[in-house]
């Protein structure tokens, strides 16, 4: 991956629905140029997957972090919180706790309902959250 595969995935977390033909100009590259990077990012695994990102007016939005058992495997665990409705992202991390998760629900009732689920899972042993005031 170059620096111009680089500046190509900038350019499309800011705005995926940009044409090929709109990325190739912003990187001096022709349609198709663009069409094969974007091809071979994907082939390789790069970019995972296109997603959109819808702007709800109300939402709550908390992070949590889970500290697991020894004897459970963290990417196991991990794997089932994902499963959880209103998980945004699980995060495999360092330090005194194992796996961050991104809340995301309309409500903080919600909210709480989902860190009820993460807190009876199988291998979790403590969390602590943070609720989320604002996104900049």
């Amino acid at each position: 991956m170059d620096d111009v595969d680089q500046r190509l995935i900038e350019l499309l977390k800011e705005n995926g629905r940009a044409s090929y033909i709109e990325l190739g100009k912003a990187l001096n590259l022709s349609e198709a140029a663009v069409r094969r990077r974007v091809k071979r990012l994907v082939e390789d695994g790069i970019i995972k997957k296109f997603t959109i990102e819808v702007k709800v007016k109300e939402k709550a939005m908390a992070l949590t972090m889970i500290a697991t058992s020894p004897n459970a495997p963290t990417y196991k665990v991990a794997e089932d919180i994902m499963k959880i409705k209103g998980v945004e992202k699980v995060y495999e991390i360092t330090g005194n706790y194992d796996i961050a998760v991104l809340i995301s629900a309309p409500t903080i009732a919600e909210v709480n309902q989902v860190i009820d689920e993460i807190r009876k899972k199988d291998g979790v042993i403590n969390t602590n959250t943070v609720i989320i005031l604002r996104e900049l």
